[in-house]
């Protein structure tokens, strides 16, 4: 081998994956690196090289969440580390690196110095480049500025003063930053930046799909979350538009409130701040406003909505009929059997808590065949009485924004026959999103011969624009 230096050595044998560029609508690409510096705790130990074990490798605090939103942002990320880290802490990171279907390369090393590998260099020439990191290097930032690469410099204590170099004061503050800086910087009015907030488990199944890309969109939609770590006017103010699931963020709910709700909720700290803000500033853009949110929360309130629903359609075509129902605030009321025929109720019937949502036992229903079967059921009070209506074992879920209206078909639970002859003269008890009874493969080739009926989207849409 020729006469080149062990870090030279290092530098051209170690693999570097990285994935194909996106390009932006404008044409050209965007790519960040992060540097080691910023997603590594700084070690507690050092290596004695005695026969002493490495010091542990772990991620900084937020560093995980980053990378996992990173992982699906339509971004073209990369890990880069100087050349001349442990052998523990490389390898570390290119398993983060491969968890996350990220590149992993080192720097080069120029007299000891880190500087641009050649690969950095030659995105430059093609792409919109941005590196980020918690380590101060002026060496290397003059170096990248030169090749027209821009530095963010994370949660550093001596904040550069180069007016080139963009100071981020905390790790959560970086997808934000980043965000605003592409529109900025090089989508300018033909991207809209779209804040999101909900649970983290919701947030990671819309990620999966491709709806949250940080990167702009071919519509130029570019998704950021908010983060209730840092103050949220700011972020509201920067961004074009907010997204919400606010049903995630109820901490408490009074049903006795039910008919007056948002009174009687408590929202999360964070969220209750949002919900200020959006009602001090009416311009805000927000999807969906909280007021249409409100009346979901309650089930007798949608079964009003549904009532009305009735007036649409025209004579010979078909109609939307809301499921009979009865609100009861005791199962063990004698004159209940009387109310159920006075609202024309019979059995099966299936019975849902009032509150829809928010609260923990929102999703615990029970299916009655019978009247007796009512001393024996654990359902939330107060509660909606609703005749069980047979649906070939599917349901149509329908969204509307706007004027537009999707939908999806989804298993559900089977005919009532079939459910009558697994009860085992019991009432059937479930939670609707965990223990949801659906359909077995041969319940849905029975019904699917017995259903010929064909789903009238035209009456959904009118329904969907109904006021």
């Amino acid at each position: 081998m020729s006469g080149s230096s062990p870090q030279r050595r290092a530098q051209t044998e170690a693999p570097v994956r990285l994935p194909a560029a996106m390009a932006m609508g404008a044409g050209r690409p965007v790519r960040l690196v992060l540097e080691s510096s910023l997603l590594v705790e700084p070690p507690s130990g050092v290596d004695g090289g005695g026969g002493e074990e490495a010091a542990a490798v772990a991620l900084r605090p937020g560093a995980d969440t980053l990378l996992r939103r990173l992982r699906y942002s339509n971004l073209d990320v990369a890990i880069c580390h100087p050349v001349d880290i442990p052998a523990n802490e490389s390898g570390f990171l290119e398993k983060i690196a491969s968890l996350y279907s990220f590149g992993c390369m080192p720097l080069s090393a120029t007299n000891g110095n880190c500087s641009p590998n050649e690969l950095m260099i030659e995105w430059s020439r093609t792409s919109s480049c941005f590196y980020a990191t918690s380590r101060a290097d002026k060496g290397l930032f003059s170096e990248l500025q030169s090749q027209n690469w821009r530095v963010l410099s994370v949660d550093n204590e001596h904040s550069m003063k180069d007016p080139r170099v963009l100071n981020v004061g905390r790790l959560q503050e970086l997808l934000f930053t980043f965000a605003t800086l592409i529109k900025r910087e090089i989508g300018g009015s033909s991207v809209l930046v779209i804040g999101y907030v909900m649970k983290q488990s919701r947030e990671e199944d819309f990620a999966k799909r491709g709806a949250f890309p940080i990167y702009p969109s071919k519509d130029g939609l570019s998704f950021v979350p908010l983060s209730y770590e840092l103050p949220l006017t700011p972020q509201l103010q920067q961004v074009d538009m907010l997204l919400h699931k606010v049903t995630d963020e109820i901490v408490k709910i009074d049903p006795k409130y039910s008919t007056d709700f948002p009174k009687g909720i408590s929202f999360s700290s964070g969220m209750s701040e949002i919900i200020r803000f959006v009602e001090e500033h009416s311009d805000f853009c927000i999807l969906d406003p909280f007021k249409n949110i409100y009346p979901l929360l309650d089930r007798v309130h949608i079964q009003q909505i549904l009532v009305r629903l009735q007036e649409l359609g025209s004579e010979g075509k078909p109609k939307v009929r809301a499921p009979r129902a009865l609100k009861v605030d005791n199962f063990h009321d004698g004159g209940l059997q009387k109310q159920l025929a006075e609202t024309n109720l019979s059995f099966p019937i299936i019975v849902k808590p009032q509150v829809a949502c928010g609260v923990a036992d929102a999703h615990n229903m029970a299916l009655v065949f019978q009247i007796e079967e009512f001393s024996n059921i654990n359902v939330p009070l107060p509660a909606i009485l609703q005749e069980y209506v047979d649906h070939g074992s599917k349901i149509f879920k329908f969204y509307a924004i706007g004027d537009k209206v999707f939908h999806a078909v989804r298993n559900s639970m089977p005919n009532a026959t079939f459910l009558k002859s697994s009860s085992g003269g019991e009432p059937l008890t479930f939670n609707s999103l965990k223990t949801l009874p659906v359909a077995t493969k041969e319940q849905l080739l029975q019904t699917k011969v017995q259903d010929t009926k064909s789903l009238d989207i035209s009456l959904v849409e009118e329904a969907a624009k109904y006021r």
